[in-house]
């Protein structure tokens, strides 16, 4: 009996022992089924010594303007490519000779390659244009292990608009750790539009796989193209630009720093971003790119800077417009209320200047003639109102009203790189001065828009078209569809509604519209086309005065406003006004009839005066 379990025992033991090895080489034959039939990868990577692996690159998206206008396309290039441990016995010297380059550079490149990998391809030589291309390719078979990479570049139609384009560079180690889509050697929008809509305008990257022979020439496709991948290219951007505009505005702006910005108010659609001085697109294109780029950030005027959006100023008397209708909201001023002015402000040892014009004003008036007087009475009103506690709360209040024109903030918007401007605090003003020991007479100036407050253009524009709207925006964008111009982009449609009541945005439109007719822009009148506006003049420190101007038209069925900056160039009524009113001529009429008055503006130097 004991005999007889040990025999059924053994016997057990030896069936599972033989289905263990059959279990084993099942699995061994699945698994080489798979290997060899199913996945092709491994086989595919045992034959790169034949294969190669050409990345199939898409078509960057164009670009348009607003009217269907082409702005940026694509240029074919192309980027020589390496295998280093596919080169051997090539003449090193009649490679060079062909490339014109030195030994020197061609074993830097090898180094490079080497330690990048001997069995990828990676670049040798970037950007080689199509005339010398053809020729290399015909020279290429004596050279095993070297290879053409085909790719697409930028090209500009005007060299016009470069900070809203941005432009396009290769990727950094950056970039590629955080997005698996990118190796080094592709190309990224670094700064732009091409920055902020990277992911429409690349596309899809594909990948065809070539069969090559010993001296590294293509003989066709590897298994008729089964594991080709095509690219889909990127999707076109159709952006809020007028480009006539947009030139003649750059063209106005020669010889001159500032900028202009102009918006179509019910949109939020900018028509015209000039930044002056500016550079040509094209600068910053192939592989003259990094020294343009250095030369560029050398050059004294910062034609890199983009002033439109990065640069703040104190707003001057552009701002009264902003602060006379917190005014009226708050009750502390009537249309009516008049001041009379001696061609000065005094109080508490304090003197804010003023021009001559007549006395007293009511609040139409002190906008149309720019009274400081006027103004920085009313500020002081508000801000020393009875209602509040302290001045901290009450200045809270006004700075309050601010913010809801989107001043101090950043608009979440598509321009990346936009600054917010600067509106102090009563935090700031109790760190500098001590809590409860400020009070309205320390902060006059900014009742007349100096002081601790600063503006870009695109703030002074989207107040115009705020002013236009009648008391709303809608964030200023420059891009207005994707992919077709049916395809309308809707992420900037919201309404967004400022603090103040209509009837007083009324009565702002009302003396906007003197300052025009009869007022400090008097000289800026357009023939048959109704124009509200406010000149400014900001306080430099450092030199002259910079010439400020905001607008919209026409006045009861706005198409366009518009900020101006000149700097250093003195009053606003004298060159901003003249200038934004040529803008909007042109923009409304088609065509600017007031040569003489456009040619003064053309001719105006402000960077180099004695050339006038």
């Amino acid at each position: 009996m004991y005999i007889k379990k040990q025999t059924n025992a053994y016997f057990n033991r030896k069936f599972i022992v033989i289905a263990i090895f059959m279990a084993t080489g099942l699995i061994f034959i699945v698994r080489l089924f798979f290997l060899q039939v199913v996945d092709p990868s491994y086989k595919l990577s045992a034959s790169k010594n034949i294969l190669r692996y050409i990345t199939d690159y898409p078509a960057r998206g164009l670009i348009y303007d607003r009217n269907g206008k082409l702005l940026v396309y694509n240029e074919p290039f192309y980027d020589l490519m390496v295998i280093p441990g596919q080169v051997r016995d090539i003449d090193t010297t009649e490679f060079c000779s062909l490339l014109g380059i030195t030994r020197d550079f061609f074993n830097d490149r090898m180094d490079q390659a080497g330690e990048f990998s001997m069995y990828r391809g990676s670049v040798f030589m970037r950007q080689i244009q199509k005339k010398s291309y053809a020729y290399i390719q015909e020279q290429l078979h004596k050279f095993p292990g070297f290879y053409v990479q085909p790719r697409t570049l930028r090209n500009y139609v005007h060299p016009s608009a470069a900070h809203t384009f941005g432009y396009v560079g290769e990727v950094g180690p950056g970039i590629i750790k955080n997005d698996p889509y990118y190796r080094a050697g592709d190309y990224v929008g670094i700064s732009g539009i091409e920055k902020y809509y990277e992911e429409s305008l690349r596309g899809e990257k594909g990948v065809r796989i070539k069969v090559v022979d010993v001296l590294s020439r293509e003989i066709g496709s590897y298994q008729g193209g089964r594991f080709d991948t095509a690219s889909v290219a990127g999707k076109n951007l159709h952006t809020t630009l007028d480009i006539d505009l947009q030139l003649y505005g750059e063209q106005l702006m020669q010889n001159k720093v500032g900028s202009i910005v102009a918006i179509e108010p019910s949109t939020g659609e900018i028509l015209t971003l000039v930044s002056s001085p500016s550079y040509n697109p094209n600068l910053l294109v192939g592989r003259a790119r990094t020294q343009n780029y250095r030369k560029l950030q050398r050059d004294t005027l910062k034609p890199i800077f983009n002033r439109a959006l990065m640069a703040q100023y104190p707003p001057g008397s552009v701002f009264k417009v902003v602060n006379t209708l917190i005014g009226l909201q708050e009750g502390v001023v009537q249309p009516e209320t008049r001041y009379s002015c001696p061609g000065f402000y005094h109080s508490r040892g304090i003197t804010v200047r003023c021009r001559n014009h007549p006395s007293p004003l009511d609040l139409t008036g002190s906008i149309k003639y720019s009274c400081n007087t006027y103004s920085t009475i009313l500020f002081r009103n508000t801000i020393d109102q009875a209602r509040f506690e302290n001045i901290q709360e009450s200045f809270t209040n006004w700075r309050n009203y601010l913010e809801s024109f989107g001043l101090g903030s950043i608009f979440n918007n598509d321009l990346p790189y936009a600054l917010s401007g600067l509106v102090a605090t009563s935090d700031y003003y109790d760190r500098i001065y001590g809590a409860n020991r400020w009070r309205s007479s320390t902060i006059l100036s900014l009742g007349i828009g100096q002081g601790e407050i600063g503006t870009t253009p695109l703030h002074l524009a989207n107040i115009a078209a705020t002013i236009a709207n009648r008391g709303y925006y809608i964030t200023p964008h420059v891009v207005k569809a994707i992919g077709s111009p049916e395809n309308k982009n809707t992420k900037f449609n919201e309404k967004i509604n400022v603090d103040i009541d209509k009837e007083h945005i009324e009565v702002m439109v009302e003396a906007m519209f003197q300052v025009v007719e009869e007022g400090t822009g008097r000289f800026s009148r357009i023939e048959g086309v109704e124009m509200a506006g406010k000149t400014g003049t900001v306080q430099n420190p450092h030199g002259e005065n910079h010439s400020v101007f905001i607008a919209f038209a026409p006045k009861d069925d706005p198409q366009i406003a518009i900020s101006v900056i000149i700097e250093n160039s003195g009053y606003g009524a004298t060159w901003a006004a003249p200038l934004a009113s040529l803008m909007i001529e042109k923009y409304i009429n088609g065509e600017v009839n007031r040569r003489w008055f456009e040619q003064r503006i053309l001719e105006a130097n402000f960077i180099n005066p004695e050339n006038q």
